[in-house]
């Protein structure tokens, strides 16, 4: 299992501040794309951390793998 970690506008949007998913052995991308369809959200744009290094779409994830997904910052 991988764990999701969803912040501001990602965590209001799942209404979640994680969760679990069987996701080992599948890349950042295909994580997304479980991820958009899941909760019928988007992560364009959003950062992407595992185990607390930012990383690209083709990072293959391994078990156990935490994953953060960050959204753009926008302040004024």
């Amino acid at each position: 299992m991988i764990n999701i970690l969803y912040f501001a506008s990602l965590k209001e949007a799942t209404k979640l501040d994680s969760e679990q998913l069987d996701a080992a052995g599948k890349t950042v991308s295909e994580l997304k794309a479980m991820i958009m369809e899941r909760h019928a959200i988007t992560l364009d744009g959003a950062m992407t951390a595992v185990n607390e290094e930012f990383t690209d779409e083709g990072t293959v994830l391994n078990e156990r793998d935490t994953v953060a997904f960050i959204p753009p910052v926008s302040g004024g």
